[in-house]
């Protein structure tokens, strides 16, 4: 049986390097290529994919490992428990220096996420969880114990959107929730946010693949945060093509709360 206390833990390390060496990938300068669907791909979002898969193989041997820069279109796995790779979440972000881009592994056992670790590298922050109740901060060396507490404002419902502008169903997902306000952000530490409590609710339709939530999602949900489709029926892990649901990650069930 596996720890997943003990594998998460010893990644936290990993991702430490990892995190390190694409700041300093992108402080050397950045080479970009493109991949058939037109995205962005760099140098640093292969240094660390090689960095991670390393860490991950020596831990857990006998685990298939499906990750964004290994992926080959139409592959699909029959294995129920497997890894979740998102090298770079936000390529385009890390291209631009932003820093909320995130570096991202979930282990999926049953289709579900049962053990995630993100890293924010430029906010010196490392996110991991390894099942309910135990989703934890290293803010800074700090550690802090994850449990969706409120810290936004009462009567104030925050969310973080995809877009700078949502519209339609998703907009209106939000407004039904009562959103006061909502700001952008464009790559996995949206789960992670929630998670906290520092805001209250995302919503997206179907987009990108397994691999760009599914380490947050262990974050969010081992927080106590509740993380479903948008007809709020279970988000598993494995689906042909690995590509995802629509999404409902809400801090609470009443979001005032």
């Amino acid at each position: 049986m596996l720890d997943l206390k003990k594998i998460a833990e010893n990644l936290i390390d990993t991702f430490k390097q990892a995190g390190e060496a694409s700041i300093k990938t992108y402080d050397a300068g950045l080479k970009i290529e493109h991949k058939e669907d037109a995205s962005p791909v760099s140098n640093g979002d292969l240094l660390v994919n090689e960095i991670l898969c390393k860490k991950i193989k020596e831990l857990t041997p006998n685990l298939e490992i499906i990750s964004e820069e290994n992926y080959k279109e139409g592959k699909q796995y029959n294995d129920k428990d497997f890894w979740l790779i998102d090298p770079i979440d936000g390529t385009k972000e890390y291209i631009a220096g932003k820093d909320e881009y995130t570096l991202n592994a979930a282990l999926i056992l049953n289709k579900k996420p049962a053990l995630g670790l993100v890293g924010v590298p430029k906010k010196n922050r490392i996110f991991y969880s390894y099942g309910q109740g135990n989703s934890y901060l290293i803010d800074n060396e700090k550690l802090i114990k994850l449990s969706n507490q409120k810290k936004t404002p009462k009567g104030a419902v925050l969310a973080v959107t995809s877009s700078p502008n949502p519209k339609g169903p998703i907009l209106e997902v939000l407004q039904k929730h009562g959103m006061t306000k909502f700001q952008e952000i464009r790559s996995s530490y949206k789960f992670c946010v929630i998670a906290t409590g520092e805001f209250d609710i995302y919503a997206a339709r179907e987009r990108a693949n397994e691999w760009d939530y599914a380490a947050g999602h262990a974050i969010a949900e081992h927080a106590g945060v509740l993380v479903t489709t948008l007809d709020e029926k279970k988000f598993e892990y494995g689906k042909t093509g690995y590509k995802n649901l629509s999404l409902l990650v809400k801090r609470k069930i009443d979001l005032n709360d």
